[in-house]
């Protein structure tokens, strides 16, 4: 059973583009010029276009062009409502005014609008048909809505309209990705690069789809890349992250991680994908603790629901892990992954007799136990639900081992054969732990059982 929902580096940063307004790094230190293609922090254009606007000398077209500058600064501060009412009142002083329609679509778009975004853009289309915006802005759209196809007829017309235009390159290379042909995605995201080398998003989405064909050393070097052009960007921390973990390197990605907790705080995937990296370390309580503070955040996200509970049945908390299994099932009723755990969990307990007056009884029966360690877990509830959780793990260890190599389930057997002689012949000596032996050999056998 593979427990840990797998995470993929798009989910958290293959993005595609955003308003051609949108400030680099560094943008603080750019004046404030009320244009379209300034860099200025949205309070700084914010101010310039109203004093633009303000301007009895501005002409009727620069305060319309000004204002539509303006309404761009407002979504990216956060007043989308505000935004739009700017943009409807320049079209109804000119409604043939292309430039306000796409800066419409874009803000629908970005909002999860993509049908109102279509109409939008189909009009700015309409009217100015040899503008490369527009049908890039309107590819996007497709992208969002996966309409992968539609999108690429956009984003070649945005190319034939002009040739060098880098982002049209990478956005393409993005809906190439999500088609899965990630060779003609990192051709694209190679062309975005040479015409654009300090567009960090496109380095980090090559380095996505450098992953899925393998080459981990290309991903982790444009996840770098990115980070390098842009360490302000939460997204470049956490895919680079996804990498490292996916090579194993557990303690770098945790570092990664909280680098972009530290960015966005409180995100619900960066935590998430924290805790699948310390529960790889099998550090279940740090790992349960990520998963909490990311439910906490939203309740609603169902990998946390769970990815917690592989931790909660890897700690020996069935009862805690059949709860979050149901919740996650409950979720996304169309998880496989899921399901399979709330199944196979369900089982397990009612396999057990944990729920009833079966409850903390070992693997052996009590009446006929002659040795003193084997007495002594019947004594002991806990030590009787430890010994019970090694014997149950242990049988699908070797239902795992057996389906791979009869070998290999031949020497877990031995293994477990030497830990009981060790245990019936060690216990009672001085130094000796029955209770952390026990535990120890429950965590081995969980790891075993979960390859």
């Amino acid at each position: 059973m593979r427990s840990i929902v797998p995470t993929f580096a798009v989910t958290a940063i293959l993005a595609i583009a955003v308003l051609a307004s949108a400030r680099a790094q560094g943008a603080a230190e750019t004046p404030a010029t009320c244009a379209a293609l300034s860099k200025a922090p949205p309070a700084k254009l914010i101010e310039s276009c109203t004093a633009a606007i303000d301007n009895a000398q501005t002409s009727e077209a620069d305060r319309l062009d000004a204002t539509i500058t303006r309404a761009v600064a407002l979504h990216d501060s956060g007043r989308s409502d505000k935004a739009l009412a700017e943009i409807a009142g320049v079209l109804a002083k000119d409604p043939h005014q292309a430039r306000a329609f796409r800066a419409r679509g874009e803000i629908l778009r970005q909002t999860g609008k993509f049908d109102a975004a279509f109409e939008a853009f189909n009009e700015a289309i309409r009217l100015d048909p040899d503008n490369a915006n527009g049908y890039e802005s309107r590819g996007n759209t497709f992208n969002n809505a996966r309409k992968y196809d539609r999108a690429i007829e956009d984003y070649n017309e945005a190319l034939r309209l002009k040739p060098d235009f880098g982002q049209a390159f990478s956005d393409r290379g993005a809906a190439w990705y999500f088609k899965g042909e990630y060779q003609k995605a990192i051709a694209d995201y190679d062309e975005a690069i040479r015409l654009e080398p300090e567009n960090a998003q496109a380095y980090t989405n090559r380095g996505s789809a450098y992953r899925k064909i393998g080459r981990t050393d290309r991903a982790l070097d444009d996840d770098t890349s990115a980070i390098r052009i842009d360490p302000t960007r939460p997204e470049f921390f956490d895919n680079r992250g996804l990498h490292l973990a996916a090579n194993g390197d557990y303690a770098e990605a945790i570092a990664d991680y909280n680098e972009a907790i530290k960015l966005r705080p409180g995100d619900a995937n960066f935590l998430t994908n924290r805790g699948d990296a310390y529960q790889a370390r099998k550090d279940y309580d740090h790992a349960i603790a990520d998963y909490d503070a990311a439910l906490k955040r939203d309740p609603r996200f169902q990998r946390a629901w769970n990815n917690r509970g592989a931790a909660w049945r890897g700690k020996g908390d069935r009862e805690r892990a059949l709860q979050d299994y149901a919740e996650a099932v409950r979720l996304d009723r169309a998880d496989e992954n899921a399901a399979s755990n709330h199944q196979e969990i369900a089982q397990e307990i009612e396999r057990l007799g944990s729920l009833n007056d079966q409850k903390n009884l070992p693997s052996f029966n009590c009446a006929t136990a002659k040795r003193p360690v084997e007495k002594a877990i019947c004594a002991d509830p806990g030590l009787a639900q430890l010994d019970r959780n090694i014997n149950d793990v242990f049988l699908r260890a070797i239902a795992n081992a057996e389906s791979d190599s009869h070998r290999a389930a031949l020497a877990l057997t031995r293994q477990q054969r030497d830990f009981i002689d060790k245990r019936n012949a060690s216990f009672g000596r001085r130094g000796y732990d029955l209770r952390q032996a026990m535990q120890d050999r429950l965590d081995r056998l969980n790891t075993l059982a979960q390859r």
